[in-house]
């Protein structure tokens, strides 16, 4: 197999893996409301599932990075690979209950955990790739998944709609088990890969790596990087939006007179204008700092909201998601960059999982006061408490970014 055809495929087979996870992401998160509530869950109680399956995540998030990091036998794929079979086992239960009760109430919970502590490993699996010595390009590969959740959103609303949401869970199994197939897929590959290459990758080996961020204590790295923790601290409120559109926009869009048709349309829309940024960040980067593109981003993040605050139509709801396209994309790519930026080698990790910790916790909140504002007094409150903390979140970033950028190198 030539250069090309093993760079294809990985990169191939990582996109597929993408897209296959954030489409049962949108089975399980995006229609979590519309699902909970047609069985008999109120608002309050779809918060405190997805604030515990948020606060399970934090947990599980360093146990599957340490075994994979730690285990002889099993790599990011592997533990990967058996955290969905898990998840598939899991699901299986789900479809089987397919109503309200504790057992259910418990599955739910660990599958979102699960699939949440996923997605720092699934990033991570561009550095594993990459040792076979073939380019990997997370920034396309990323895209796949953005666009396969576009397509899945804007079509599967309309099913939804039509057949109701008891078609969610054995729809999830079809797609937990296609993910597993793409991961056993990526394995045999990979391994092809590593026996075939015909010169050292870039990066040093897995063992190099390893040591070199063992030498990094957390003493060290808080007293390192004070003002990148306050960063995150901003961060935290900013994504409590974030959250609250993912979670709750069933309530958003009902409370215009819309549906789950158009719910999954408007999700569809979000992922969709996502790929742009995603895909051309290299480009886009070149031009403007991080620290300009983050700015930017959370901007935009609190004038999305602040429309969708005002909105007395689906239509402005649509509407509000064009400065999503300047938004999520550019922060993702941006915080990602930024942080290996400011940081050594050694910290940059530990970097990148105290951002996706900071995201988390904000789910939690958002998640717990997004249901209790929910069922007190609608999605209006909600919105507005969304867009002050999301202006809120936009000056920290503006305050402290340029300020990190700029400080002396590490001792």
């Amino acid at each position: 197999m030539t250069s090309k055809n093993y760079t294809l495929r990985l990169n191939s087979e990582y996109a597929g893996i993408f897209g296959s996870y954030w489409i049962f992401y949108s089975i399980i998160s995006s229609f979590c409301s519309a699902y909970l509530l047609d069985i008999g869950y109120s608002n309050s109680e779809i918060g405190i599932i997805l604030a515990v399956a948020s606060v399970v995540s934090v947990f599980m998030q360093p146990m599957l990075a340490n075994i994979s990091d730690r285990s002889k036998k099993l790599d990011a794929i592997g533990v990967a690979g058996i955290s969905t079979a898990i998840m598939l086992i899991l699901e299986v239960g789900m479809l089987i209950i397919n109503k309200k009760t504790l057992a259910l109430w418990v599955i739910y919970v660990l599958v979102m955990a699960w699939e949440l502590a996923l997605q720092p490993l699934f990033n991570s699996l561009a550095r594993r790739l990459s040792e076979t010595g073939w380019n990997i390009n997370f920034g396309i590969c990323r895209s796949g998944g953005s666009l396969a959740y576009a397509v899945f959103t804007a079509i599967f609303g309309s099913f939804v709609e039509r057949y109701g949401t008891g078609i969610l869970p054995g729809t999830g199994v079809a797609f937990l088990a296609l993910l597993l197939g793409i991961l056993l897929l990526t394995e045999r590959t990979f391994k092809r890969a590593m026996k075939e290459k015909k010169t050292a990758p870039a990066a040093e080996t897995e063992e190099a790596v390893k040591t070199v961020e063992n030498e990094i204590d957390l003493k060290t790295f808080i007293k390192r990087n004070k003002l990148f923790l306050v960063l995150n601290l901003f961060i935290m409120i900013l994504f409590f939006q974030n959250t609250i559109t993912n979670n709750f926009m069933f309530q958003v869009v009902d409370g215009v007179g819309g549906t789950s048709e158009d719910m999954g349309r408007i999700f569809g829309v979000m992922a969709f204008v996502e790929i742009p940024g995603l895909f051309f960040f290299d480009r886009i980067h070149r031009r403007f700092s991080c620290s300009t593109l983050l700015k930017f981003a959370s901007v935009n993040f609190t004038l999305k909201l602040l429309t969708m605050y005002l909105a007395n139509s689906v239509f402005m709801i649509y509407a509000a998601h064009f400065f999503h396209i300047f938004a999520f994309s550019i922060f993702l790519a941006g915080i990602v960059q930024f942080i290996n930026e400011i940081m050594e080698r050694e910290e940059a990790v530990r970097g990148q999982a105290v951002y996706t910790t900071a995201i988390t916790i904000g789910g939690v909140f958002a998640n717990i006061i997004g249901g209790i504002l929910l069922d007190i007094s609608g999605p209006k409150l909600m919105l507005l408490i969304s867009v002050i903390l999301a202006a809120v979140g936009t000056f920290g970033v503006f305050l402290l970014t340029n300020k990190i950028a700029k400080k002396p190198a590490n001792p």
